[in-house]
């Protein structure tokens, strides 16, 4: 059945338009990084699906992912200007998978915390390709009309995100044993103690503090195992005394929302394999926390 049937035809453009929606917003979200600003894409893409001579749309979802992505991209390009005068490091906004673990995908992949940031890293039309085939199982002919390439060209953009990410980051270990690599990086950093966060912390690792340029949060990454497990020492008396943790899933995996006097400071992170911690992803810009401490209700 066609898209542009008379019956109702805005009450059908918007069941058509709802059904797609999860993945709509799957793809904006992996593709910029934000939900602020993948909500804004999706409801522009929704405009321009009441404006659409849906009469030759054939297929509404392929049409509306379309949309999306091409939106993405282009607000993605724009952005990369901003982010590169953001202060201090800039990481993904976080979303509360509990409800809908691969958030409107086929599979939950490209929705790591570590992935997201990762794709940073590559430039907008390849972190789409990326996304489409990996996250929602497109062919490489759908993503090739999508990001206007050709079919092999569509190839080698999956194949290059795919190498890059493979060169940056090792298998991370499951749900269970990131749980257990946290929990025991927790109570060693609040309690100070250098030799175990030395034992969970790999040679390599790196701290990255996302404050948007507040007041107390790193400005430039903490390189090394030396370094990162001597400034957590160094921060624990003047952090933790006051903090209250809780557990919360963040983009997939277990993570840690700190509160101080019942207000959320940071979104604790990490990006754990089989060596141990790699990354450290702290979340502490407010504007970036507010959202995510609102899904969880209660």
């Amino acid at each position: 059945m066609r898209a542009g049937d008379h019956a109702d035809p805005l009450d059908r453009a918007t069941k058509e338009f709802v059904a797609a929606r999860p993945q709509l917003f799957g793809i904006a979200y992996r593709v910029i990084g934000s939900a602020v600003e993948a909500e804004d894409i999706v409801q522009e893409a929704w405009v321009r699906w009441q404006n659409t001579d849906r009469g030759d749309v054939h297929e509404p979802a392929a049409f509306l992912a379309t949309v999306t992505t091409r939106l993405a991209i282009n607000f993605t390009q724009s952005a990369r200007v901003r982010r590169e005068s953001y202060i201090g490091p800039w990481l993904p906004e976080p979303v509360d998978t509990r409800q809908d673990p691969q958030l409107g995908a086929e599979r939950a992949e490209a929705l790591d915390m570590a992935v997201l940031f990762l794709l940073e890293k590559l430039n907008p039309v390849e972190r789409a390709a990326y996304v489409l085939r990996e996250a929602f199982d497109y062919t490489y002919r759908r993503i090739a009309d999508i990001v206007e390439t050709s079919e092999a060209n569509a190839r080698q953009l999956v194949s290059r995100a795919r190498k890059r990410l493979a060169a940056e980051r090792r298998e991370p270990v499951g749900s269970t044993e990131h749980r257990r690599f946290l929990e025991v990086f927790l109570a060693a950093a609040q309690n100070g103690d250098l030799s175990v966060l030395e034992e969970v912390l790999t040679e390599d690792v790196v701290s990255y503090a996302d404050g948007g340029g507040m007041r107390g949060a790193s400005k430039i990454p903490v390189s090394g195992l030396p370094h990162v497990s001597r400034y957590l020492v160094a921060f624990a008396p003047r952090f933790w005394p006051q903090a209250q943790v809780r557990w919360v899933e963040a983009n997939g995996r277990p993570a840690v929302l700190v509160s101080a006097s019942g207000t959320a400071v940071a979104l604790l992170s990490a990006d754990v394999s089989a060596r141990g911690i790699e990354r450290l992803l702290w979340v502490m810009n407010p504007t970036k926390l507010a959202p995510f401490v609102a899904s969880l209700g209660a």
